[in-house]
């Protein structure tokens, strides 16, 4: 882990890991990882649009930078070793028009990823990468080109990337359409991950007083820093919500069902989740330090930046009760909290 040394370089919430999480898809259409057939475009408000095949990308003069990256679900990998083109080398080669303000990148993506940045930002800080700590990019970390933008949460930085298209005014990218993350998605504020909460006051409240959640489900409803603390739901299904950093302090959710929901950044910490089933769910960047999580099953959970015990100055560590607790198939812990896991647990389980 990196030391004290390095700590000055932590965007606050943020959590050092020697590990390199995989975030979003996974595995990219066929014709991502088809060399003979893949084609990088540059176009929009240029003077001169750019096709490269996968022998003429690898033509241009390659370079390496050691970055540090940081990702909104709370972790950071420092002094990552990248290598790939800047962008501001294929821009002179396309020449931007004077119109153009906004860089939007495309990816090879089954669900249509995309991000944008205003241009002078990617001019100076976008690279376009290919390897990573001496090796090419994994799949699952976007090979066999990626754009990397570390000045931004990673979610500002697009596996496969097929497209690069300059644009008068900013269309905002996949993430930011879909779970409302901020569109500037800058760490060092430390508060832009998402947008301002999605619901008003008296629509918490009905929340609050449902019955059914069905109202509450789907794609596209998000609910995003809503106050829930001390919420004793009157249904016990909560299944596929979508509760994106809210605050759940204390929030009595014994025996609920919370399979496929997603909790990614929320707040549990002394909560009860005793017998909870949140099997599938997507608990990245939560904090559960102190919140009863005995019985609970958190089998295939995205579990990545997620906290189950938080360090106290001066006093004893702050700890999740985890008697019980089932985490087969979870992926993505960080190194502090998988040790705590297992030691709590007596766990054999790996990912």
């Amino acid at each position: 882990m990196p030391n004290a040394g390095v700590d000055s370089r932590l965007p606050p919430g943020q959590a050092w890991t020697r590990k390199f999480p995989v975030v979003g898809e996974r595995q990219p259409p066929p014709e991502a990882l088809d060399l003979d057939g893949w084609r990088l475009e540059l176009g929009g408000l240029v003077e001169r649009p750019v096709t490269l095949s996968w022998p003429q990308y690898r033509e241009l003069p390659s370079r390496e930078r050691i970055s540090d990256l940081h990702c909104v679900t709370g972790w950071s990998r420092a002094a990552t070793r990248l290598e790939g083109v800047p962008l501001a080398l294929l821009l002179e080669r396309a020449g931007p028009l004077p119109a153009a303000r906004f860089v939007r990148f495309e990816a090879y993506s089954a669900r249509g990823h995309d991000t944008s940045l205003p241009l002078d930002l990617a001019r100076a800080d976008t690279w376009l990468v290919h390897a990573a700590d001496g090796a090419p990019l994994p799949v699952e970390h976007g090979f066999p080109l990626r754009t990397v933008t570390p000045g931004r949460y990673f979610y500002k930085s697009l596996k496969w990337v097929r497209r690069i298209e300059l644009l008068a005014g900013d269309r905002p990218g996949y993430w930011e359409r879909e779970s409302s993350y901020h569109n500037a998605g800058d760490p060092w504020p430390g508060d832009q991950r998402f947008t301002s909460g999605s619901l008003e006051p008296g629509v918490v409240e009905r929340l609050r007083a449902a019955t059914s959640f069905a109202p509450w489900r789907g794609p596209r409803k998000v609910l995003l820093g809503v106050d829930l603390s001390g919420w004793r739901p009157l249904a016990r299904d909560l299944s596929a919500l979508q509760l994106k950093r809210c605050d759940l302090r204390a929030a009595d959710l014994a025996g609920c069902d919370l399979r496929g929901a997603n909790l990614s950044l929320s707040d549990l910490r002394g909560a009860s989740l005793a017998g909870a089933d949140l099997s599938g769910a997507d608990l990245e960047g939560a904090d559960f330090s102190g919140a009863d999580l005995t019985g609970a099953n958190l089998t295939g959970c995205a579990l990545t930046a997620t906290r189950f015990v938080t360090a106290v100055p001066g006093a004893p560590p702050h700890e999740a009760r985890v008697a019980g607790l089932r985490w087969t198939d979870a992926t993505g812990l960080l190194e502090d909290q998988e040790d705590f896991l297992r030691a709590a647990t007596g766990a054999r389980e790996r990912e």
